[in-house]
């Protein structure tokens, strides 16, 4: 029995800024001296991003929000519950649209079909929480199954696509809404260590969704084959996401990119061997663009070609990271690139722990 990605749709906050007016931004904000503005003029000028995302809308004419001076000033930053009272509001906001987007988009399946609903964030919290807002938005059953997976980062968004692969081969006539919502942006702070520096210069706001069934796609879409999981237990103190009183504070240190080219191989060994396959059977890499770094490493330690990884590098440069969220958008650029039916897709995404998720796809007919 197959268990398929119907389709993949996507959503930003009205707000884009270049990255050159966000270096600038920084610059003046976080350059307390000569080697700070360096150093952030280098990352910003290295990181592979053009542009970004953000429901922050202080770069409009006409704006009054004061969040960004705040965040940026030494004496008035936004507290965690001001920032969390933020992500309440506008996160329900990108739930919703996504949700109606996936309904919108597919009329081969009914709201009534709608059997669990998945909600994945790590840049807020409340409750009754997004997965609640989700099903009453809209109008789901009262008895939808519903599950949230907050806190996990950069790599949610692969469990939760195997958690819904999971009810539908418990249950051959669920029919799953898998929607990843991350507003990174909320957590701007007044610091100038390297890996809020590093943290500043590359996460974005976005949000995506899938819908997943044993019926066929009417559509291309994804046969999802199998999944795997590992941890590279020396990166455990390298990327991390704590809660502190001005805001989430990130941890992703320029080792990252390095402990997880030293993995690689042993991290997929399992699923290979498993599906009897080796890298030379993979048509084209989903994987996670955490960082220029990231994407560099990966195509060179598994010996790519540019092509294979050409959809991680065209989201983020156009959007850049945005945590969890961030492979959907890599799968969606790959059908959107029209790929061949029964083409491999592999979908790679990192994040702490230092977890490494992965997973093995066929684009369908």
């Amino acid at each position: 029995m197959g268990i398929y990605i119907h389709d993949i749709v996507t959503a930003n906050p009205e707000t884009s800024t270049d990255q050159i007016t966000i270096r600038n931004l920084m610059k003046e904000g976080l350059g307390k001296d000569r080697l700070t503005q360096a150093i952030i003029h280098r990352l910003y000028s290295q990181s592979g991003i053009n542009k970004r995302y953000t429901f922050l809308n202080y770069l409009h004419k006409d704006s009054a929000d004061t969040f960004v001076e705040r965040a940026l000033s030494v004496d008035d930053q936004p507290t965690t519950y001001e920032r969390n009272e933020i992500y309440k509001i506008e996160a329900s906001k990108l739930f919703l649209e996504i949700g109606e987007k996936l309904l919108d988009q597919n009329p081969s399946i009914q709201k009534k079909d709608i059997t669990h609903v998945i909600t994945v964030s790590c840049t807020g919290f409340y409750a009754p929480g997004p997965d609640f807002d989700v099903v009453q938005g809209l109008g789901l059953s009262p008895n939808t199954h519903r599950f949230h997976l907050g806190f996990m980062g950069c790599y949610a968004a692969l469990p939760a696509l195997k958690m819904a692969k999971s009810f539908c081969e418990a249950d051959a006539d669920a029919t799953v809404l898998v929607i990843c919502n991350e507003l990174c942006t909320l957590h701007l702070q007044n610091k100038s260590d390297s890996d809020s520096l590093i943290a500043f210069s590359v996460f974005a706001d976005g949000a995506a969704g899938a819908l997943v069934s044993t019926k066929q796609p009417a559509k291309r879409g994804y046969d999802m084959v199998d999944f795997a999981t590992s941890l590279a237990y020396e990166g455990e103190k390298d990327m991390a996401w704590t809660i502190g009183n001005t805001g989430f504070n990130m941890i992703l240190s320029s080792y990252v990119p390095d402990i997880i080219a030293s993995n690689l191989e042993n991290v997929l060994a399992p699923l290979f061997e498993k599906l009897s396959i080796s890298k030379n059977d993979v048509d084209l890499w989903a994987v996670h663009p955490g960082g220029r770094a990231i994407v560099d490493k990966v195509e060179q330690g598994m010996e790519l070609s540019e092509n294979q990884v050409s959809a991680s590098r065209k989201v983020l440069a156009e959007f850049g990271n945005m945590s969890s969220v961030t492979v959907l958008f890599v799968l969606k650029e790959i059908l959107n690139s029209k790929p061949e039916a029964g083409s491999t897709v592999l979908p790679m995404a990192f994040g702490p722990g230092l977890t490494i998720e992965s997973g093995l796809l066929k684009v369908t007919s």
